[in-house]
């Protein structure tokens, strides 16, 4: 047995499966979700697969598809995906020894050590059954010493329903009939530039990338490469992370429901995408020194000429203070902003990030019972929006906001407002 054991856990379309599960009426109804400002289907129900809708279509090509079938359309419902994912984290957090979440709907967790106690295959289908009585999302896991390896187990178990969603990949003869029936750009990490490269040298499958020489592949593509070669052949050479990264900048960018041609409404915008991104500094613990706007007009529309700028500011010292960041925000609007114009498109970006208390000070510097003071008050408003968004906003946001984000199919907040809990009669 390997000394370390990895399964990753994967949603089943999920994005979709979010927004049947309040709707039982949906179960077999094809259901595509859509991009923001309801222009592209980025996520697909199994039924709405079955019937060759593709990804990355845009909505309005496939009106007579929509119609003819039956095709049920939402608009993207963050809150909802990220509750229910929180959910199902909590759920294997709870059933496993340590968790990874690698994005909103995979995994990975540690099984090392469990083998002795419970077949791994059973143990996997007991974390399927778990999370779908509990949460009422279907998962596919696949089990393996190495996350690249782990990765492709995962593909098989939604590729074939044989397996009952899920596959143990421990057995080095299993892993090499997969890798045989893998094409090489299934391999995670392997993306078509580095597939097209590899196909020149006669890799095509995930099994002829796993016995090619490693040394030979670090010298010709990159060390990334090379690990992953040995993680195809069982070596396990990504840790588990438990504790997520810190980030590096933070972005708040959206479309236009409808363009913006007065600087009133984009200063509402860009205040609204300030207020936004500060929320997220503060819930890193985090504070940012730089801050940077950008404002531009659609590359799609012939009709008029594209513009596309930006600013940026360095602050005295690092902050997490909205209003601070809200009256920077309006001195780079103020340098940005250009007349007879149609924008499609603005957001601004944090970077420069420390944690709170760990920088230079200066003559600038409020005094500490100022600072707390001003924490306090951001941390309070964070608490009553948490309790009921937009309890508390910020005037330069504006109240009628004609030019945010187009989100006609929007279903209810099921699970993150009082008033949008479904009603059992």
């Amino acid at each position: 047995m390997p000394s370390t054991i990895f399964a990753l856990v994967d949603c089943n379309n999920f994005y979709a499966s979010c927004e049947k599960l309040f709707r039982p009426d949906l179960a077999n109804t094809p259901v595509v979700v859509l991009s923001n400002n309801d222009g592209c289907i980025v996520a697909r129900s199994k039924e709405a697969k079955q019937l060759g809708i593709k990804m990355g279509v845009p909505l309005f090509k496939v009106q007579k598809e929509m119609r003819q079938h039956g095709i049920v359309a939402f608009s993207s419902n963050y809150a909802l995906y990220a509750d229910i994912s929180q959910r199902v984290m909590s759920t294997l957090e709870s059933l496993t020894p340590a968790v990874e979440v690698y994005s909103i709907d995979e995994a990975f967790v540690d099984l090392t050590g469990i083998e002795p106690l419970q077949n791994l295959n059973d143990f996997g289908l007991m974390l399927r059954d778990k999370v779908q009585n509990w949460v009422g999302i279907t998962v596919c896991v696949g089990i393996a010493p190495s996350k690249t390896l782990a990765k492709l187990a995962n593909y098989a178990a939604k590729k074939w329903q044989k397996t009952a969603g899920v596959v143990d990949l421990t057995d080095p003869i299993r892993q090499r009939k997969l890798l045989a029936l893998v094409p090489v750009n299934e391999v995670w990490g392997i993306g078509r530039k580095l597939s097209k490269r590899l196909e020149l040298l006669g890799i095509t499958t995930a099994l002829q990338l796993a016995d090619a020489d490693a040394k030979y592949i670090r010298q010709h593509f990159s060390v990334v490469v090379e690990r992953t070669v040995r993680e195809l052949n069982g070596e396990s050479c990504i840790e588990l992370e438990q504790v997520i990264p810190t980030k590096q900048q933070i972005i708040s960018s959206r479309s236009f429901g409808q363009r913006i041609t007065c600087k009133e409404q984009m200063q509402q915008a860009i205040s609204e995408y300030v207020s936004l991104a500060c929320k997220k500094l503060r819930q890193q613990k985090q504070e940012a020194k730089y801050l940077t706007v950008f404002i531009r007009t659609s590359a799609f529309n012939q009709q008029h000429d594209l513009f596309s700028n930006s600013k940026s500011i360095a602050l005295d010292t690092p902050s997490s203070d909205t209003r601070v960041f809200l009256a920077k925000a309006k001195q780079l609007l103020d340098m940005l902003w250009v007349n007879n114009f149609s924008y499609a498109k603005a957001g601004v970006m944090l970077t420069d990030f420390y944690n709170p208390g760990q920088h230079q000070l200066n003559l600038f510097t409020a005094p500490a019972d100022k600072q707390q003071a001003n924490h306090k008050l951001m941390q309070l408003i964070d608490n009553l929006n948490a309790k009921q968004d937009k309890t508390i906003w910020f005037a330069s946001q504006g109240v009628k906001q004609a030019w945010s984000m187009k989100r006609e199919h929007l279903s209810p907040a099921y699970t993150t407002n009082w008033r949008d809990l479904p009603i059992v009669k």
